[in-house]
C-alpha cells in the first residue's frame, strides 16, 4: 500500500492508527458507561444524553478546528499533533474516573478542543505529496482510520466485557504511547519558507473560514462536504444505542460490528481509491460514493435482523471511496501556507454535521 521509501507517510499513517485505536476502544461500552453514570435510565435515555455528549464534543471542534489548523500552518504540524494526543489522553482518563455526567461532559469539552489528529495529519499529508498522489495518500490517512476502528473495538469489547471503565483507561495509555512516539519519530512536515507569521487573527475561526472560502472553486466542495458529513455522522452518533436497542446487541457484538466495517473501511480507501480514480476520474469517483452511502442509509433503515446488518457492511462502506477524492479536490485549491487552516475548516464542518 505504501512505498517503503516513503517513511513520513508510514509514521503519520502509523499515528493516525493508534489514534484511533484509542477512539474505537471506547465505543462499544458507551451505552454501559451512560448507564453507569446515568442510574435507573433506559438504553434509550441514556442515548439523549450521548448525543449531548457528542454534540459538547462537536461544538468544540466547530469553534477550535480552524484555530488548530491555522495555528500548524504557524507553528508546523508536529506540536499540534503532539498537543492534540496529549489532551486526548487527559479526556479518556477523566471519562473513565467520571462519576456522574458532568465529569463526562468535562471530558468530551476538553476532547473536543484539542480534537485535531486527524486533520493535522491530513495537512501533513498534503505538505509532502504532489496533486497526482493526495487522492490515494488521503486515502491511506483513511485506511488507517479504518486500520484502528478494526482493532480498538475488539479490545474494547473484550474489555467492555470486564467493566464499562476499562477501555478509557486503555484509550489514555494508547494516546500516550502514540504522542511519545511522535515526539521521538514524527518530523516537521511543513516547508519554513510558506510558515504564516503569528497573528491574533490566527485563533479567530470565523476569520479562519472567511480566509479559505475566498479561494476560487473552494466553496462549492465545502458545502458538498457538509452536506455528506451530516448524512454519514448518523453512523458516529447512534450506532451503539440504535445497535443495542433494536438488535439488544452487547458491548461484543457491538465491537464486532464496527470491526467488519473498519475492515471494510480500510480496504477500500487504502487499496481502491486510487485504482477507481484511474478508471472514472476524481469527480465521478465522489459521486459514486455518494451514490452508494443513500442505497446503504435506505436498507440499514428496513433492516429487522442484525446478521444481515452484518452482511450489508460491505456495501454501505463502498461509500467511503469518494471522500479521498473530495478532499483531494479541496486540497487542489488551497496554497501551501493554508494547508493546515484547510483541514481546521473541514474538521469544523465535520463536527457541525454531528451537532446537527
Amino acid at each position: 500500500m505504501i512505498n517503503k521509501k516513503n517513511l513520513p507517510i508510514k509514521i503519520i499513517v502509523l499515528t493516525v492508527i493508534l489514534d484511533s485505536v484509542g477512539i474505537g476502544i471506547m465505543i462499544p461500552v458507551l451505552p454501559s458507561l451512560m448507564t453507569d453514570v446515568l442510574p435507573g435510565k433506559t438504553v434509550a435515555e441514556a442515548a439523549v444524553w450521548g448525543g449531548i455528549l457528542a454534540s459538547i464534543f462537536a461544538v468544540m471542534q466547530f469553534i477550535f478546528g480552524p484555530i488548530l489548523g491555522s495555528l500548524s500552518d504557524t507553528f508546523g504540524r508536529r506540536p499540534v499533533i503532539l498537543i492534540s494526543l496529549i489532551f486526548m489522553a487527559l479526556d479518556y482518563i477523566i471519562m473513565g474516573l467520571a462519576t456522574s455526567i458532568w465529569l463526562l461532559l468535562l471530558g468530551r469539552v476538553l476532547g473536543g478542543i484539542t480534537a485535531s489528529t486527524h486533520a493535522t495529519a491530513a495537512a501533513y499529508v498534503a505538505d509532502i505529496s504532489t496533486s497526482e498522489q493526495k487522492a490515494a495518500r488521503f486515502g491511506y490517512i483513511g485506511a488507517g482510520f479504518g486500520i484502528g476502528f478494526v482493532l480498538g473495538p475488539i479490545i474494547g469489547g473484550l474489555l467492555g466485557e470486564i467493566g464499562p471503565r476499562i477501555p478509557f483507561f486503555a484509550a489514555a495509555v494508547v494516546s500516550a504511547l502514540n504522542a511519545i512516539a511522535c515526539y521521538f519519530f514524527l518530523q516537521e512536515s511543513l516547508n519554513k519558507k510558506v510558515q504564516k507569521r503569528f497573528s491574533l487573527t490566527n485563533i479567530n475561526p470565523f476569520r479562519t473560514f472567511g480566509a479559505i472560502a475566498r479561494f476560487d472553486g473552494l466553496k462549492v466542495f465545502l458545502m458538498v462536504f457538509l452536506l455528506y458529513s451530516i448524512s454519514t455522522a448518523v453512523y458516529a452518533a447512534i450506532w451503539p444505542y440504535f445497535t443495542a436497542e433494536r438488535f439488544s446487541w452487547s458491548p461484543g457484538m457491538i465491537g464486532l460490528s464496527l470491526t467488519v466495517y473498519g475492515i471494510c473501511f480500510a480496504f477500500i480507501q487504502g487499496v481502491l481509491v486510487q485504482p477507481t480514480i484511474n478508471l472514472i476520474g476524481r469527480y465521478n469517483t465522489v459521486l459514486f460514493g455518494f451514490g452508494v452511502e443513500i442505497v446503504a442509509m435506505i436498507l440499514i433503515a428496513i433492516i429487522t435482523n442484525g446478521w444481515f446488518l452484518i452482511a450489508l457492511t460491505p456495501l454501505a462502506s463502498l461509500g467511503v471511496i469518494g471522500q479521498p477524492a473530495l478532499t483531494a479536490l479541496m486540497s487542489d485549491q488551497v496554497d501551501e501556507s493554508n494547508q493546515g487552516s484547510l483541514q481546521g475548516v473541514i474538521a469544523s464542518l465535520t463536527a457541525v454535521s454531528m451537532i446537527i
